[in-house]
């Protein structure tokens, strides 16, 4: 089990913004399987080594990726993301300028999902067994108060945390799952 981080509140607009940004995104996708440096990042995203330089060090200054100088060969520079437990403010304390970063961050992460939902059924029968039937998906819907809105989200971190590995040394068989987690309330 991979120790959980205290919670983070992101409260600055320019974080935010800052990871709206598509091109950033697919950048902390690929960063979520393991270090990169600006090198491996161009090749895979098809970009020049110089914008995504300049995008991870966009990220490293904000504080939401770090440099892994045991991987540096001469020049080359190599990162990770920084672990951590990062949330929004509810909506009734963000600002008028962080609402609108973090309603374009909402919807381009979930078109984001939808796109790797796609290219996983896409993909899915040349898997094999058992990461072929590993589609997981629920449909429910719960009664809450509001002051149990939290408290049922913080079971759900506390759930993945319960799974969460180490990236260090992942067993030959797993896999990384993409969990996410949407509730509102009905109208």
């Amino acid at each position: 089990m991979k120790e959980r981080p205290p919670p983070e509140t992101i409260t600055d607009p320019r974080q935010v913004r800052l990871l709206a940004h598509p091109l950033r995104q697919r950048i902390a996708e690929i960063m979520r399987r393991g270090p990169v440096s600006s090198t491996t990042l161009a090749r895979e995203l098809g970009q020049s080594t110089g914008a995504t330089s300049y995008h991870l060090r966009q990220l490293a200054k904000h504080g939401f990726i770090e440099e892994v100088p045991e991987l540096a060969r001469g020049r080359e520079r190599w990162w990770r993301e920084v672990p951590a437990d990062r949330r929004l403010p509810p909506r009734s304390e963000q600002s008028p300028e962080l609402r609108r970063a973090v309603d374009e961050l909402t919807r381009l992460e979930f078109a984001n999902e939808l796109d790797m939902l796609a290219h996983y059924q896409r993909e899915r029968d040349r898997l094999g067994e058992p990461w072929s039937d590993a589609l997981l998906f629920s449909f429910a819907t719960v009664t809450l108060r509001p002051d149990e809105i939290r408290p049922f989200f913080e079971e759900y971190i506390a759930l993945l945390y319960r799974y969460k590995r180490s990236d260090d040394d992942p067993p030959p068989d797993a896999r990384t799952f993409h969990a996410r987690f949407l509730a509102f309330p009905e109208i």
